[in-house]
């Protein structure tokens, strides 16, 4: 029995929200060090990236990233301590969650028919055979 996968957005204020596809690519770019980097290893495009983070700058007062410059390897991209921190808030509200769906619908989840790719193959292999 698998628990159920919550996904969530926050609305903080119109045109202002966060979700999972902003989180992850957040922790892609403090993983990477670079929006390019970060992007390319959640195989998003370069300019959805930019469109995302320019989002969270227009989102709010603090920044959530700051470019780097220079260096024989060019400039990159970090994480401000903002940033981190929500990051941090949001997978903390994502675990609460999960949490609180497997107590609430545990009832339900032992009713969830699960599927699989394999087995939808073999019975149509057997239906038309």
């Amino acid at each position: 029995m698998a628990a159920p996968v919550v996904r969530f957005r926050i609305d903080f204020a119109e045109h202002s929200s966060v979700g999972p596809g902003k989180i992850c690519l957040l922790e892609a770019i403090r993983d990477a060090g670079s929006l390019s980097q970060g992007a390319r290893n959640i195989g998003m495009s370069y300019r959805r990236a930019w469109l995302l983070v320019e989002s969270l700058k227009q989102s709010f007062r603090e920044p959530v990233t700051v470019a780097s410059t220079g260096g024989k390897d060019g400039g990159g991209m970090l994480v401000t301590e903002f940033g981190d921190a929500l990051i941090r808030n949001y997978r903390g509200l994502e675990r609460d969650f999960a949490t609180l769906a497997e107590r609430r619908l545990h009832p339900i989840i032992a009713t969830v028919i699960r599927h699989s790719r394999a087995g939808a193959k073999v019975s149509l292999r057997t239906k038309l055979g």
